[in-house]
């Protein structure tokens, strides 16, 4: 019987294993574990792959999206944009600000924000909040000039979506992160970019934008005992920063393979059973941070899967607005119609950039037997 991970951490470890070793070593001698140059390092390339003037790291997905609201002035009696169909790290920098989040429904095809959507909200919220879900960037063309007529600033939750591309409007090719007023990352183990733990990253193009984030994650500080403004803890940790920076050489190949991966799938499981497979855009380049399926016959599947040792998940079996965090809100139960589908029948293939064809193949006979016999 196969033993095929979700994501296997290790594999992509090994193949950097030199570098990365090298590059916490070096922290540990020079022992600047709060703000080390390898930070900077870190920032200067990050921006330069994303092609916008500035990133600034941050000590998590989460924290990054805190940051960038805060800096945009939202606060208490505000609301934010959100798809409600994501996990809900997007939604909570919301609540911490004393804002509230508006959920919004999701596109039939990618369980993106839905631009259409959107528009019966736009009036009342302070910015849209974006999600590049699976590593396909949302409809930013559309979302952007919604958000734009009603002079409210776009924020990318980019978490998924390290190297996206979209194109814009007059054919210019825009990396995720930098097509919003500003971009939040996670680099959380298991993303295309991933820490050793939890970091992240806020990237813009505006330097002001930028200089408040940068104070804000740092207690406020503009220097070692003045503080400007009351700030959080949100810094990036050298040894982090220095994982990342030697990752990040490799991440253009990886996205390829990624791509590679879910080409080989799609060719494998076309026309299978009721399985409605990630949809292709020449708008938007994916990078496959999961390679998500959906099927009437998702818990079924699961379990197949499971029991045939292939590690397939979920992601996302609750939406937002039925979590019992934000009960509170008094959401009808039928508000969001294409999110609780996508919650439904929503299942995540294994795939990350060692997945070999021998394994997909594996997989995709696994899925076939299963709708054989059910079929």
């Amino acid at each position: 019987m196969p033993d095929i991970p979700l994501v296997d951490l290790k594999a992509g470890y090994l193949r950097q294993k030199d570098a990365i070793d090298a590059a916490i070593h070096e922290v540990i001698d020079n022992t600047r574990f709060i703000n080390g140059a390898e930070v900077g390092r870190f920032e200067t390339a990050f921006a330069a792959f994303c092609g916008t003037r500035r990133a600034v790291g941050c000590g998590s997905g989460t924290a990054a999206i805190h940051l960038a609201l805060s800096a945009l002035g939202v606060g208490p009696g505000d609301e934010v944009a959100v798809p409600a169909h994501t996990f809900i790290a997007t939604a909570e920098p919301i609540s911490w600000l004393g804002a509230t989040p508006r959920f919004v429904d999701v596109d039939e095809a990618t369980g993106c924000l839905d631009p259409a959507a959107l528009r019966s909200v736009i009036g009342r919220v302070k910015a849209v909040l974006a999600v590049h879900l699976y590593g396909r960037p949302a409809d930013l063309v559309a979302i952007s000039e919604i958000a734009a007529a009603a002079g409210v600033p776009v924020v990318e939750d980019a978490a998924q979506a390290h190297g996206a591309e979209i194109i814009a409007a007059d054919g210019t090719v825009v990396r995720a992160g930098g097509f919003g007023r500003v971009g939040c990352f996670s680099f959380f183990p298991g993303k295309n970019l991933g820490a050793f733990g939890d970091a992240g990253a806020v990237t813009t193009n505006d330097d002001a934008l930028a200089d408040r984030i940068a104070m804000l994650r740092d207690h406020g500080r503009a220097s070692k005992y003045e503080h400007l403004v009351t700030g959080y803890a949100h810094r990036l940790d050298t040894l982090q920063a220095a994982v990342l920076g030697v990752k990040l050489t490799g991440l253009a190949e990886n996205n390829d393979r990624r791509r590679a991966v879910a080409a080989a799938y799609t060719r494998e499981l076309a026309g299978i059973g009721d399985l409605a497979l990630p949809t292709t855009s020449a708008q938007r380049n994916s990078v496959f941070h999961l390679y998500v399926v959906r099927t009437k016959h998702r818990d079924a599947l699961l379990a197949h899967l499971h029991s045939a040792g292939i590690r397939a998940g979920v992601h996302y079996p609750v939406p937002l607005h039925r979590q019992p965090a934000y009960a509170g809100l008094g959401i009808a139960a039928d508000a969001f119609p294409v999110a609780d589908a996508w919650a439904r029948e929503c299942l995540s293939l294994p795939i990350y950039p060692e997945l070999d064809p021998a394994q997909v193949a594996e997989v995709s006979k696994a899925v076939r037997e299963y709708f054989d016999r059910a079929i």
